[in-house]
């Protein structure tokens, strides 16, 4: 095997796990967003539950890896420069939208940096899956946050219902511990999904350079992608989780209840369907549908607004930035 190729096999591995790195503290909001902005947890202990459940939920299961690292562009039809590229991309946008405290999908950077380097890369747009993209990405895309915000809405009125003779002393007493274990539950199914996107880059490098003969994700891939991402989750990300717990909508303990079941339900339902959901979209439009169900001004929708932009333009920015820079490689 030529030296060349295990040179860029583990430039990949090292950059897939900055990749992690940044996600976990991109998308750590997703998980203690709202726990620190009801007071329920402390920043600080918010991150050590985050990042420890993040870990834990990357080992739950493969499928999602195996769409992004074998469904959407065939390993076996590119090159390592081109995931080189990939995730040199997907990294450039996270740290953008982090440092403008932009809630973006980490999730759909990565596929749509993947896509514009394959695509330059062959020269084809045969190269990409379009199908498997269509149903397993862009469908979600768009359904997934709807139904977020339906979930969240419909559990908010739910439990208003159940409680309205209660004491609020006594709702807020009960929520307050029940509000960990919710955050618990987005932060191992947050691990669950986003972590996997990485597990998949680099058995796709793997496949590319020749490595394995077949896509499969090594126990080893898995361990390091978990504990990146678990690291950067403990770094935090303070910026998004004011976007995402304070500045969207003002939330008591029931509500951040209602938002992080709500999410975490649809997450867990997108990854046993193989589908590389964003969880920032998720649990951001389940914050929505909480604060709607209270009165539809009780969302600050500018924000939301700026928000949704993000959504829409992620995938077509990473398109377009990866086969910039795929395309300078071939001149070069």
């Amino acid at each position: 095997m030529h030296s060349s190729v295990i040179y860029l096999s583990v430039i990949i591995v090292v950059l897939a796990l900055l990749f992690d790195f940044i996600n976990g503290f991109h998308d750590s909001a997703n998980a203690i967003a709202t726990s620190v902005s009801t007071r329920v947890l402390s920043m600080k202990w918010a991150i050590v539950m985050s990042s420890s459940f993040n870990f834990l939920g990357a080992f739950m299961n493969e499928k999602v890896a195996k769409i992004v690292g074998d469904g959407i562009v065939n390993p076996n039809l590119i090159s390592p420069t081109v995931i080189i590229v990939a995730i040199s991309s997907a990294i450039i946008w996270d740290l953008f939208t982090w440092y403008f405290a932009i809630p973006s999908s980490s999730s759909h950077a990565l596929i749509g940096s993947l896509i514009g380097s394959a695509i330059v890369y062959q020269t084809s747009f045969s190269v990409v899956n379009w199908t498997t993209f269509l149903i397993r990405v862009i469908i979600p895309l768009f359904l997934a946050p709807i139904v977020g915000f339906i979930f969240g809405y419909l559990f908010m009125i739910a439990l208003q219902w159940l409680l309205r003779y209660t004491r609020p002393s006594v709702v807020s007493g009960f929520f307050s511990k029940a509000q960990i274990c919710s955050a618990m539950l987005i932060a191992i199914n947050h691990g669950g999904n986003d972590a996997q996107k990485s597990m998949g880059v680099i058995a796709m490098a793997l496949v590319s350079g020749g490595l394995i003969s077949s896509f499969h994700i090594p126990l080893w891939v898995k361990g390091a992608c978990a504990l990146a991402m678990a690291l950067g989750t403990s770094v935090g990300g303070y910026k998004i989780i004011k976007t995402m717990g304070m500045n969207m909508a003002k939330l008591a303990p029931i509500n951040g209840f209602a938002a992080e079941t709500s999410a975490a339900a649809v997450i867990f339902s997108s990854t046993m369907m193989n589908a590389p959901v964003s969880t920032t979209q998720i649990i951001s439009s389940s914050i929505m549908g909480v604060a709607a169900s209270h009165r539809i001004s009780s969302v600050k929708w500018m924000i939301a607004k700026n928000i949704l932009w993000a959504w829409i333009v992620t995938i077509p920015v990473c398109i377009l930035i990866s086969s910039i820079f795929s395309l300078i490689l071939k001149i070069l």
